[in-house]
């Protein structure tokens, strides 16, 4: 028997294509985000992968190909406490008037250590990241904001370094350590707020680059509570000294942390302008967001 033989004698069943009608097509509307609205929280929630993925690039490329690896997360923090100590500690006499001194200025070195970090490399994270911003859509605030997540893995690493120092000099945490993840919100909210205006300023000013390195450095000696005694200020001095937002986080967070006694204004008060920071921030990269790709 031939194939055209077989082919008529055996009918293939056959289904009829349906119509498929205008209404039956998914509907995409495109609109531009209400002027009131500073984040589209949903739009991140819809790209926490990607926010993920770029927090963990950034700590894997921070550690690949190096001799010490993770223990550089000890190295920064430690070299900064032993210069407090050494000259400040010794020399200045500040080691008679607060015990243990190396562990008082460690509990403040590395909630800064943090927010360094956090400053540095969200501020320059556009800019770096310039490939990726020209050729996909995405939501750009994604960029500074992976930074923080970057920064809080360091973090975390060098609280075991902290911990050992609490073992080593005998000091128990009070009921106000649970007062801690707290802190290290509004002091993770204030880094993210610094990181994205200076972002977006970046991207347009680049000389800010260099305005940014020698500015945290000068950041970190505007913040006393990292060095001084609680008292050094007086009260006066440090209501005022924390409209920094960075002061009185740490002050609290190292409080908390060795069982000392709370300033409740000078938290608010930095609370109150790290969060402000966070919304003006916000609401300056939104304003600038769509000439990135023009200008960068």
């Amino acid at each position: 028997m031939s194939v055209r033989q077989l082919e008529s004698q055996v009918a293939l069943p056959t289904q009829p294509k349906a119509d498929v009608g205008e209404d039956d097509l998914p509907c995409i509307r495109i609109a531009p985000r209400p002027r009131w609205q500073i984040v589209d929280f949903r739009e991140l929630y819809r790209h926490r992968e990607l926010l993920f993925f770029l927090a963990w690039r950034d700590v894997a490329v921070r550690y690949k190909q190096t001799f010490l690896g993770v223990a550089w997360a000890f190295l920064q923090p430690l070299a900064t406490m032993l210069v407090f100590a050494v000259f400040l500690g010794r020399a200045g006499g500040l080691a008679e008037k607060v015990p243990n001194y190396p562990l008082y200025v460690l509990a403040a070195v590395l909630p800064w250590t943090f927010f360094a970090n956090s400053v540095s490399a969200g501020g320059n994270s556009l800019v770096a990241n310039e490939r990726l911003i020209t050729r996909v859509y995405f939501p750009r605030l994604i960029i500074p904001l992976s930074c923080i997540g970057a920064a809080a893995f360091d973090f975390a690493i060098s609280l075991i370094l902290l911990f050992g120092m609490l073992v080593w000099y005998g000091v128990v945490p009070g009921l106000n350590i649970f007062l801690l993840p707290l802190i290290f919100i509004l002091l993770a909210a204030t880094a993210a707020g610094v990181a994205i205006f200076l972002s977006a300023l970046i991207v347009a000013y680049r000389d800010f680059r260099y305005i940014l390195t020698f500015g945290i450095q000068l950041w970190m000696f505007a913040t006393p509570a990292i060095y001084l005694p609680p008292d050094a200020l007086g009260p006066r001095g440090q209501m005022l000294a924390a409209l920094n937002p960075v002061q009185g986080l740490i002050f609290n967070f190292r409080q908390a942390l060795l069982g000392g006694e709370l300033h409740l204004p000078s938290f608010a008060i930095s609370a109150t302008v790290g969060l402000l920071i966070l919304v003006l921030g916000s609401f300056f990269f939104r304003s600038v967001e769509r000439y990135f790709a023009d200008i960068i």
